[in-house]
């Protein structure tokens, strides 16, 4: 599922602006799925020029005219549509698992550094969901709470992954240095 796809998908919701989209990307999709302002605008671009969405221009005074975008009704065929995709993609992109592919060529100093980081990152992650929780889940569809309950899953376990095996990292990575 791509960003366009996406978008159209939040735009179900009701009206947004890009920078709402942005917010939500951030807030409710942020663990999973990442999408800045130079994918988030060049797909609503793509979506309107497709009559996907329709796009209004409020006036701001002293600012550029804010856009707020809506679905359209072939943009909600369009989008269901790509859901009867019914073996999606499960990318995993980390700069994280990356850098520890190499943890044997660094420092143990950084190397106990980025590990602790990354459970720092995963704090905040958590942080993220019992907030969403707290602030009620009672009107969020199913797909939506099963999202959070395996984003909380999947932050725990890597927690206690990374917990229980560091030491295969910290051990090589201070054997290396010793040889190096």
């Amino acid at each position: 599922m791509d960003v366009k796809t996406v978008c159209l998908g939040m735009l179900t919701d009701g009206k947004a602006s890009g920078y709402d989209l942005k917010k939500q990307f951030e807030s409710s999709f942020g663990h999973f799925f990442a999408a800045g302002y130079g994918s988030i605008y060049p797909a609503l671009s793509a979506l309107a020029e497709q009559g996907l969405v329709d796009c209004e221009e409020i006036p701001q005074e002293g600012k550029p005219d804010r856009k707020v975008y809506a679905i359209t009704t072939e943009g909600r065929h369009f989008l269901l549509n790509a859901l009867q995709n019914t073996s999606p993609c499960h990318k995993v992109r980390s700069e994280f698992l990356a850098m520890m592919c190499f943890a044997h060529l660094m420092r143990p100093a950084d190397v106990e550094a980025v590990l602790d980081n990354r459970l720092a990152d995963i704090e905040r992650f958590k942080e993220m969901f019992d907030e969403i929780e707290s602030g009620g889940m009672q009107d969020w569809p199913p797909g939506m709470r099963f999202v959070l309950g395996f984003g909380k899953t999947i932050a725990a376990t890597m927690e206690r992954y990374i917990n229980d095996n560091r030491y295969l990292l910290t051990e090589q990575t201070e054997e290396q240095s010793v040889a190096g």
